[in-house]
């Protein structure tokens, strides 16, 4: 398994992925400004294909998971943690301190994964995203490498 960098050669298989995974992806038009912008996109490759990403934003010493994302047809190996994982020790090199995250409260393994790898959930975003029914609740989570 390796993890790269991105970039925006990435973003047809991105978006593969993408829109195979999530009932409401990304538009190829925010992804690309994603897969632009220096290590923001981190992909995950096993046997030199591209079974995962995820994408981060930086400010000072915090991050934010914006996204990660497990092609379908690999979910359930553990690809995702492995990539989390890998990219947090890299943050945490670069003197990043701190990550956060929402995720949809009905997201049951991807909320796994995050208290896995000791997230800790701090608050609730009602309505935030949408869903077949209306609006679903955000749970907001966050990390403190220093802990």
């Amino acid at each position: 398994m390796k993890v790269r960098v991105a970039d925006s050669s990435d973003l047809n298989r991105v978006m593969d992925i993408e829109k195979r995974a999530h009932a409401y992806p990304w538009s190829e038009k925010i992804m690309l400004r994603y897969l632009q912008k220096k290590d923001s996109v981190w992909i995950l490759e096993v046997n030199d294909e591209h079974v995962a990403h995820a994408v981060v934003s930086r400010a000072a010493d915090e991050s934010e998971l914006l996204m990660i994302s497990v092609d379908p047809d690999h979910q359930g190996k553990k690809y995702g943690s492995f990539l989390l994982n890998d990219v947090i020790q890299r943050l945490k090199a670069e003197g990043i301190n701190f990550m956060f995250l929402e995720v949809r409260e009905s997201n049951a393994p991807a909320i796994a994964l995050y208290e896995s790898l000791d997230f800790a959930e701090t608050g609730r975003r009602n309505n935030y995203y949408p869903a077949v029914d209306g609006r679903e609740d955000a749970l907001m989570y966050s990390l403190d490498f220093c802990d």
